[in-house]
Formats: C-alpha cells, sequence, structure tokens
C-alpha cells in the first residue's frame, strides 16, 4: 500500500510502498478515508533531531489526524461492523498508570519506557491506505462525514481541551475570551467558545483573511500591531480577557495574551513555538493564571464528535488524494492553504 513515510531526521517525507499491517490483539484494520496534515509533522520532520528532547526515531507513517471505516478486527475484538466510520483517538499511553485510566494518554506516567507517543508520531499513522489502532481509541461517527472529521482528532480536540478546563472563568454575562492566532485549531477555537459560552469572542491574527473567517463565525477582531493589546482591553471596558488561549506561543503573542488579561482571568499557551514568558508580582493581574496544555482525553474527543454531528464545529478543509499528499505538506510549509489540509488515501 502506499504511505507517507518519515525516513530520516531533518528530511521531507517520502510516498513510498509498504506492506498493508494487520491487526494485533485488542486492534482494529481502518480503511483511512482522511488524514490530516499538521504542522506538528513538519516538526518531526524538519526540526526533530536524534539527540533532541522530543526525538522520535524514524522510520514511521506520518499523519495523527485520522478517520476511516472500520475494515478488520484483530484476535479478541467482537461487537464492530465492517464499514463503519471512526474517528482515532490519536494518544497511545501504557493503559494502566492514572492518567492513561482516565483517558489521557497525552499525559501518561510511564510514557518514558513507552515505544511511541502516538499514531503517527512514532506508530504507522492515517497518511496511508489502511492503519491499525487500539480499538479503545475508536470514537464512532455514525452518518457523518469522515474526510472532513479527520483534523478533528488534533485542531479540535486539542483547543476544546483548553476551553473546556478554562469554562469556570467564563460562566456569568459580560465574559470575555481572546483567540491569538487564527491557524486551523484558532478557527476552530472561536467556534468551540460560541457554542459553549455566552463571552464576546476577540479573535487577533496578522492575515486579513484569517480574521475574515473569525468574524463570520461570530467573532470581534483586532489586528496584530503595537495597539494591539490596547484596542483588546478597550473592547473590554478596560478589564481585560477573562480567558485566553494562544495557538501561536512565541514570546510576542504570550506577552500580547497577558497584557490583555483581566484578574482572575485565565491564559492557555497552546502553540509550540518554544516561547517563553515574563511574570512580575506588580504586572501579572491578581489571581491570573498562566499555564499550557497538551492535546486532550477520550472523553474530550466523544464530545467533539457530538458537536461536529450537531453542526456546531465545521472544520476549513482542503482535500488532496494520495497523489497530492507530498504537495499537501509543501503548502503547509509555505503557508499556500485554504483550511486544514486532508489527504485521502483511497479516493
Amino acid at each position: 500500500m502506499r504511505a507517507v513515510v518519515f525516513e530520516q531526521f531533518q528530511t521531507f517525507p517520502s510516498l513510498t510502498e509498504i506492506d498493508r499491517p494487520a491487526p494485533g490483539p485488542g486492534e482494529v484494520l481502518l480503511k483511512i478515508a482522511g488524514a490530516g496534515a499538521c504542522h506538528s509533522d513538519v516538526a518531526v520532520y524538519r526540526e526533530f533531531t536524534a539527540d533532541g528532547p522530543a526525538s522520535i526515531p524514524p522510520p514511521f507513517v506520518l499523519g495523527h489526524e485520522n478517520s476511516g471505516w472500520l475494515e478488520e478486527v484483530g484476535p479478541g475484538v467482537s461487537g464492530f461492523e465492517k464499514g463503519d466510520a471512526y474517528l482515532v483517538y490519536g494518544p497511545i499511553g501504557c493503559g494502566h498508570c492514572a492518567a492513561c485510566s482516565r483517558g489521557q494518554d497525552t499525559y501518561c506516567e510511564n510514557v518514558a519506557s513507552m515505544p511511541y507517543l502516538a499514531v503517527g508520531l512514532g506508530r504507522d499513522g492515517g497518511m496511508a491506505e489502511y492503519m491499525t489502532v487500539p480499538v479503545r481509541n475508536l470514537v464512532p461517527l455514525g452518518d457523518a462525514d469522515p474526510v472532513d472529521a479527520a483534523p478533528l482528532a488534533d485542531a479540535a480536540l486539542t483547543p476544546y481541551h483548553a476551553i473546556k478546563l478554562s469554562l469556570p472563568q467564563l460562566g456569568g454575562g459580560g465574559k470575555h475570551a481572546l483567540v491569538v492566532g487564527l491557524g486551523g485549531l484558532g478557527q476552530i477555537a472561536v467556534q468551540i467558545l460560541t457554542a459553549l459560552t455566552g463571552a464576546t469572542v476577540i479573535a487577533t491574527d496578522m492575515k486579513e483573511e484569517a480574521m475574515r473567517r473569525a468574524e463570520a463565525n461570530g467573532a470581534v477582531t483586532v489586528p496584530g500591531g503595537p495597539d494591539q493589546v490596547a484596542r483588546i482591553r478597550e473592547l473590554t471596558g478596560g478589564r481585560g480577557v477573562d480567558a485566553a488561549f494562544d495557538f501561536v506561543g512565541a514570546s510576542g503573542t504570550i506577552a500580547a495574551a497577558q497584557g490583555a488579561m483581566a484578574q482572575r482571568g485565565r491564559l492557555t499557551v497552546v502553540g509550540i513555538a518554544n516561547g517563553s514568558a515574563t511574570w512580575s508580582f506588580f504586572t501579572n493581574p491578581y489571581e491570573c493564571e498562566l499555564t499550557n496544555t497538551y492535546w486532550g482525553t477520550i472523553e474530550d474527543l466523544h464530545e467533539v464528535v457530538a458537536m461536529y454531528r450537531a453542526g456546531q464545529i465545521r472544520p476549513d478543509v482542503q482535500r488532496f488524494g494520495m497523489d497530492q499528499a507530498l504537495d499537501a505538506y509543501e503548502l503547509l510549509e509555505s503557508g499556500g492553504l485554504n483550511g486544514r489540509a486532508v489527504v485521502m488515501p483511497n479516493s
């Protein structure tokens, strides 16, 4: 079968032929409907090194945002029908620590002894015609479109988890939420905030087109620039925002969000641009929290799919056939995509 394989550190992936996998005990084989191309993939093949802190030894198939149709079950698996559509929860932990027992494989306590972090991150992912996945990681899609659903496994799950943890700050009237960075995750964050809260959603980015898309989903926008923080605070009557979500994570974006915070607010850094924050007692609004999150739980993903099926979130998707899979990654790197790139290996 054809697959997009990460073969060497700091080397562009290849589209190559590999053997079709067979499901092991407790696993199923999925025929892939869609696989999302994510900036995390680019970090894996462009930035990671063999001796780096986040090194994941190649080779393996990329793709950690996946959906597909059940094709075959492994030993010990029953109660599933061939052809049913599922979204895949990507993280795979040890399965028996406290974090994994609550469905939060992203924070597995035994990660150092695991051979991989997730499908597409050490274990073969979904940029292939078929992939195997533990049956526990399947989230049913019903009759929802599985191709457009693929990015939900990260681009919706990650902001959903961060927003869900910040809901106490957004309960009640007169609340404001800030979304910094309007790429794939930021756009869905605007939709999630609009659906789950009554807060005024303020969104900011350097790209005019991205801000127009956020406005179409209910956000008030502020462009980046020297008066960015002042304009955000003006929209809140000078009080500041109750919850902020930075989907960039650069030092400048973190600082801008910090400058816009209200007392007792919560700033969650989701983006992994490796920025740093400066804190002092006299500049931090009282009881304002600064935290970070990584991905989400499998319970969260079930809730994300429920929102998708209800029409509350709609990923912007640009579809590619398998012959165009490497083109999708090139466009991702160049910034030339309109929405999330989803590869359809079996189209």
